[in-house]
């Protein structure tokens, strides 16, 4: 192990747009230093995103720090991302100051009531960390040229700056423009801004490489910074940061036996639950609006979702509530993750007011759950036995919901999922499912059981139980993912600026 005697050096990855590709970059930035011998960190100083992770203390960061902190071979913690907006509707967010919930706010009023509160978070965090890494990798949000926003932006150019960070601008070539995006952000940055710019990799070409020489050539030429690789198309799956990927259009998985729906709600969040299915070949997942036919999948999964009320008035206008109603009545196999699983119970109580008009609401009456918001989050990781599925099962994963569910009646024809019942139900035919664990289909015995459940149901042959945790899968893809990348990509001119 490389060890450090000055405070850590820095490196900041922004990005012309959102969607750019700077959470991948920073992940396989950590990678490939790790793989040096470093100790290095993610850090973001504001994130706005659904997608939440649960650290070992009980602190809530975005799932793409997380990410990123299992690409540097670390665990995640707060200190990766002190501030995290999580927007619920009506131009308002929640939000996470270290870790913990701070408040709601408009986005008026966000800069007057905690800009100064979220600088001091952002400073502490990274003074923490310069002293226990060698390397702190920064990753910006949307563009750091936003001319309205600059003032108050809290993680771009401004925490580059603070830290003196040499900087790499991400460009995304796949949605046109590249060339206009990347002269046009380096115009508008301010000279002491401009300065740190010391790097630009074009990110998802696709063609022949040779047809960009001379754009490439008369980038470098015009702006004078170095272009540290053109980094092909490739065909990963990378946890997404927020819902905007979710509507790049997803190939069908060819040959694939069993077809899952994940219905894409409004406000959906935590999504990245269902990344372990992409990782089986034998599944083929959908991603379906509410206003879509549903038709006749193997299995629906309902995702979580930061407004569950506003979501279950969704499914309703749109007829989706009714479509799940009538699959569940035909044996359709459902299976509802804490949001979703909320909407699958029976009622919804907000007497506070929190998602809108205080008030009881029906939820699709599938599964025998009353669940009630109130001021509390709950925001822990979990260990607890699987009990359902003939060979107990250790099953690890994390609670993040607001509100409190209870069973209702007898339960006749129920049973609980896990050891700790609260934590999941599951029907006796074993067609409706509900937990409030995120990262339960991480745990690959548990999930195959379950996708054995649906092919029996097809009279396919039973998948392998014996397989390791996702985390395994994870660790081999990040280094492939690192590999590919890199191939592409010149990072020592820049790390000597460091």
């Amino acid at each position: 192990m490389i060890n450090s005697t000055v405070n850590a050096k820095s490196l900041m990855v922004v990005g012309t747009t959102s969607h750019a590709g700077k959470s991948l970059l920073t992940a396989v930035i950590c990678r490939w230093l790790a793989q040096q011998g470093y100790r290095v960190t993610p850090f973001k100083g504001q994130n706005m995103a659904l997608n939440a992770y649960v650290t070992r203390e009980g602190g809530e960061i975005g799932y793409a720090q997380a990410m990123q902190a299992w690409a540097a071979g670390i665990e995640p913690e707060v200190a990766m991302n002190p501030i995290l907006l999580k927007p619920q509707g009506n131009m308002t967010s929640q939000v996470i100051l270290k870790g913990q919930v701070a408040g709601v706010t408009q986005a008026a009023d966000y800069y007057r009531d905690y800009f100064e509160r979220g600088w001091q978070a952002i400073t502490e965090a990274l003074a923490d960390l310069r002293q226990r890494f060698d390397w702190i990798v920064c990753e910006g949000a949307g563009s750091p040229a936003e001319v309205n926003l600059k003032h108050r932006d809290l993680t771009n150019m401004r925490v580059a700056t603070y830290l003196g960070a040499p900087t790499i601008l991400v460009a995304d070539i796949d949605r046109g423009g590249v060339f206009a995006h990347i002269v046009g952000t380096l115009m508008l940055l301010d000279p002491a801004e401009r300065s740190l710019i010391q790097g630009i990799v074009i990110n998802k070409f696709r063609g022949q490489r040779s047809l960009l020489d001379s754009g490439v050539q008369w980038l470098e030429e015009t702006t004078g910074v170095p272009v540290l690789g053109v980094i092909p198309w490739l065909e990963h799956h990378y946890a997404a940061e927020d819902s905007l990927d979710l509507w790049d259009p997803r190939p069908q998985r060819q040959g694939a036996d069993l077809k899952i729906t994940v219905i894409r709600l409004p406000r959906i969040a935590n999504f990245t639950d269902v990344d372990p299915l992409l990782a089986e070949p034998s599944v083929s997942l959908e991603f379906l609006p509410p206003h879509r036919p549903l038709g006749q999948p193997d299995a629906v999964i309902l995702p979580g979702t930061k407004t569950t009320i506003a979501d279950l008035h969704v499914l309703r206008q749109t007829g989706m509530a009714e479509q799940l109603q009538a699959y569940a009545a035909q044996g359709g196999t459902i299976l509802g993750i804490c949001g979703g699983w909320q909407i699958l119970g029976i009622t919804i109580s907000d007497p506070l007011g929190l998602e809108g008009c205080p008030g009881t609401y029906k939820g699709l009456g599938l599964m025998p759950l009353h669940t009630q918001l109130g001021v509390s989050k709950c925001t822990q990781q979990q260990q607890t036995q699987s009990i359902y599925f003939p060979c107990p099962e250790p099953i690890v994963g994390y609670e993040l919901h607001q509100g409190q569910s209870e069973y209702t009646g007898d339960l006749n024809g129920w049973q609980p999922l896990f050891s700790a019942s609260e934590l999941g139900l599951v029907n006796t035919a074993g067609t409706l499912w509900g937990t409030y664990l995120h990262g339960l289909l991480e745990n690959g015995a548990w999930r195959r059981h379950w996708l054995n459940g649906l092919r029996s149901r097809r009279q396919l042959p039973p998948l392998p139980t014996a397989i390791p945790h996702y985390a395994e899968q994870r660790t081999v893809a990040l280094d492939q993912l690192t590999e590919a990348v890199m191939a592409h990509l010149n990072l020592e001119s820049i790390c000597k600026l460091c």
